[in-house]
């Protein structure tokens, strides 16, 4: 009988049975080498075989196969940090006259290496409305356009976009598809049987799941481009901390039971929320009210604890004042750790090429593993302090 899934996450990835030296271990040993001596000459150049430690160590080699359960991909690789992934992704599939096509959501930094990078290596990027539909979005493909970069739900914003229909669409006419699928940590949304050429995510966040360390990665159904992530990869010299890969394939265990929690409580959060008198709306694809609801309900399978706040018009001091007031709430960047966090998103929407029309100051929640009543009265300290700015 097949396993389930919360069972492969946790079982995929364990120290094989017999034919080591060492004890055998519930998780994996820890290599920390980068000289691999090898049993003779002629293999010292044998491809077949591990002959650097920049990967296929240990633990990073177990994060792998274990990452490849959790994205129904034969072929997963390895990066520094999230962004590294999208980056490297894009690095080792385009070329001078290519053209990206990237939602104009998407996550900052993803921007800026297109804007700065990118176009000193001869590639454009033309950034396009989330809302589009996907015959508009194809309508956008020129001869020159290589690649397709999809975020769902938008970073910042939430919009949902029709992951299936623009990878058709894409797919029949060559064109490859890239996702920042974080949200999701696929384990809620199946980029790749969903037809998407690349499904990439920041293990920083939820796999990770505890705030303390860096990584990201990128999973293909497509073995020629596997070959070529897997290329870029050696090609360029990223390489990941075998302790970084124990640590990450650490949360990945705990996966299955922590994220939905966080949904759970996110959408708790949600809903008091969205009673507020302060807040304009909610933007959350989980919540029914929310213009993605369809989409969302249709393809994914759950939600996490990241969502958006529309307040009603304020000035900047008294969004501040809400922020400062919060204790639970720690003021940070990243999410999908244990802990909730809030930011202040107006001056990341500027960066937009498309304007966004909200009624007032948008907010950013990651919720964590508290109480939520504990959080309800955090953010209720908060909105006091709002009312007296």
């Amino acid at each position: 009988m097949p396993l389930d899934e919360e069972t492969r996450l946790v079982r995929k990835g364990a120290p094989p049975k017999g034919g080591s030296v060492l004890a055998r271990t519930v998780n994996p040993p820890v290599q920390r080498g980068s000289t691999v001596l090898m049993p003779n000459a002629a293999s010292l150049y044998d491809d077949s075989q591990l002959t650097y430690g920049i990967t296929g160590l240990s633990s990073p080699a177990n994060l792998q196969l274990a990452l490849a359960e959790l994205e129904g991909s034969p072929d997963v690789t390895l990066y520094p940090s999230g962004l590294a992934a999208i980056t490297g992704v894009m690095l080792a599939l385009l070329k001078a006259g290519d053209e990206i096509l990237v939602v104009d959501s998407a996550y900052k930094p993803t921007r800026r290496f297109c804007d700065r990078v990118l176009t000193r290596f001869g590639v454009t990027t033309t950034y396009y409305d989330p809302a589009l539909s996907p015959e508009a979005l194809m309508a956008l493909c020129t001869p020159a356009t290589r690649m397709i970069l999809l975020e769902a739900p938008g970073s910042l914003t939430f919009e949902m976009q029709d992951i299936p229909a623009i990878a058709a669409a894409a797919n029949a006419r060559g064109v490859l598809t890239l996702i920042d699928n974080t949200w999701a940590a696929s384990f809620y949304f199946k980029p790749l049987a969903h037809g998407v050429t690349i499904s990439v995510q920041a293990l920083t966040k939820y796999v990770g799941g505890h705030s303390d360390v860096f990584m990201g990665s990128a999973a293909t159904a497509d073995n020629v481009i596997g070959n070529q992530l897997g290329d870029a990869m050696w090609d360029i010299g990223w390489s990941v901390s075998p302790d970084d890969a124990y640590t990450v394939l650490r949360g990945l265990r705990t996966l299955a039971t922590r994220l939905p929690v966080h949904q759970d409580k996110g959408l708790e959060i949600a809903r008091w929320l969205q009673g507020r008198p302060e807040v304009a709306r909610v933007l959350h694809p989980a919540l029914e009210s929310d213009p993605g609801h369809a989409l969302w309900k249709r393809d994914f399978t759950g939600a996490c604890g990241l969502f958006g706040v529309v307040l009603r018009p304020a000035s900047q001091k008294a969004v501040h004042a809400f922020l400062d007031a919060l204790d639970l709430f720690g003021l940070g960047f990243s999410w999908g750790g244990y802990e909730s966090l809030a930011i202040h998103c107006d001056p990341q929407l500027k960066n937009r090429t498309l304007p966004v029309k909200l009624e007032g100051p948008l907010l950013r929640l990651h919720v964590g593993l508290e109480a939520t009543g504990d959080l309800i009265a955090d953010l209720e300290r908060g909105f006091a302090a709002l009312a007296r700015a």
